[in-house]
């Protein structure tokens, strides 16, 4: 896991440690650490040709740390380059905080006035439902209107033969 720390001295026994400040969550989220976490480098780090550059770790400095498993330290780089990209791609186009609250607010907005418009429609719905149950009961009135009609119509024609004179 990836992690944002601060370089600390111990001079007194010649150790370096590490202040974990953050740690990545996901690819572009990352969470505070609230609590002090200091991890130690073990002496024979410096000395693996892979991790030559914390012979140059100043108290300090700013560090990304890969830690694996049971703690330990896979691989440290200098922060400098991931600052500064975190500066270009978020400070250099206006996303202040000031800006991403009002965006917050608008979104919310929007959320409520989607929120209203759905509830409209389950309105208007409703009201088509109860008006097609309303014109389904009249065709059916009107169906058995019909069936009486024709029948009267019927038994008019059949009706009681009439002597001619």
């Amino acid at each position: 896991m990836l992690y944002l720390a601060e370089v600390q001295n111990q001079e007194i026994l010649g150790e370096i440690s590490l202040q974990l400040l953050a740690c990545q969550t996901s690819d572009d989220t990352w969470a505070i650490l609230t609590e002090k976490s200091f991890l130690t480098l073990p002496k024979d780090f410096a000395q693996n040709p892979i991790n030559s550059a914390t012979n140059v770790l100043n108290k300090g400095m700013l560090v990304l740390a890969d830690i694996g498993e049971n703690s330990k330290v896979l691989h440290i780089q200098a922060a400098t380059n991931w600052v500064l990209e975190l500066v270009e791609k978020y400070l250099t186009t206006g996303f202040t905080p000031d800006f991403l609250q009002q965006e917050a607010q608008k979104a919310e907005g929007w959320r409520q006035s989607l929120t209203l418009q759905s509830q409209e429609l389950s309105r208007r719905l409703i009201e088509v439902e109860a008006r097609r149950e309303q014109i389904q009961n009249l065709e059916a009135k009107l169906q058995q209107e019909k069936q009486l009609l024709e029948s009267s119509i019927a038994q008019s024609k059949i009706g009681p033969a009439t002597p001619q004179i």
